[in-house]
């Protein structure tokens, strides 16, 4: 086991002999308010066990983990807060009926039931939407990398030195997120940087310039579709 899953279940075996111990060494009538109360106490004890596995059974990663906080924390809050009543309710049980408890904590648990399912959902979007700009963002990512090693490899001085920096920081500072209208401009870039490495590697400059400039030309429009498409949504 983890050494998450091991603080958990600690966790939740400290909390349930506190539970027992409180429940049945203080001197209180086990009435039906008693019974109903210690039931649902238990209940919520070994409810954060499930809270937390859907807390933190998630992907491996660090930012999946920090999105499973908000579960465990209702998790927590409902532990707490039916502990605290299944106590007052011990206490109280000559007093009040045994409906009282038992709609109360029915109610508790249902509130706690749909926090956990709400924000599960609200996690796997958002890791959804994680992903999705992930895989978005490596069409330019890999076009950027294509033009720096180009860069690297090549000798070329003078205006074809300057033109390949040039449409290496156009590359750069453009915007990174792909879209399905981006796509086939984006493979027309591919295609003329890959042209642009077989020219320089011949020792074509003329053929070079051309194709930096008419990269670079392809690059604006797809800045502007780019552009488009963001002010339509």
């Amino acid at each position: 086991m983890s050494k998450n899953k091991i603080r958990v279940i600690t966790f939740a075996a400290i909390a349930l002999v506190v539970f027992n111990v409180i429940a049945f060494v203080i001197p209180i009538p086990k009435s039906a308010v008693f019974w109903v109360a210690y039931i649902f106490g238990m209940l919520a004890i070994a409810a954060q066990l499930l809270f937390m596995n859907v807390a933190f059974s998630g992907k491996e990663d660090i930012r999946s983990k920090f999105y499973g906080f908000p579960i465990a924390r209702i998790g927590v809050i409902y532990g707490a807060c039916q502990l605290l009543l299944s106590f007052a309710a011990m206490a109280l049980g000559a007093f009040i009926p045994v409906w009282v408890p038992v709609v109360v904590f029915v109610i508790i648990a249902a509130a706690a039931g749909v926090g956990l399912i709400s924000t599960d959902m609200v996690r796997e979007e958002i890791e959804k939407q994680d992903e999705k700009l992930v895989k978005d963002v490596s069409r330019m990512r890999s076009l950027q990398s294509k033009m720096n090693v180009l860069i690297s490899q090549t000798d070329a001085g003078g205006e074809l030195k300057t033109a390949l920096d040039k449409l290496a920081d156009e590359i750069k500072y453009s915007d990174p997120v792909s879209s399905s209208a981006t796509e086939q401009i984006e493979d027309e870039l591919n295609f003329n940087i890959e042209e642009l490495q077989k020219a320089i590697v011949d020792g074509d400059e003329k053929s070079a310039l051309t194709l930096c400039k008419k990269t670079s030309g392809i690059l604006a429009e797809r800045n502007r579709l780019c552009k488009l498409n963001k002010n339509s949504k």
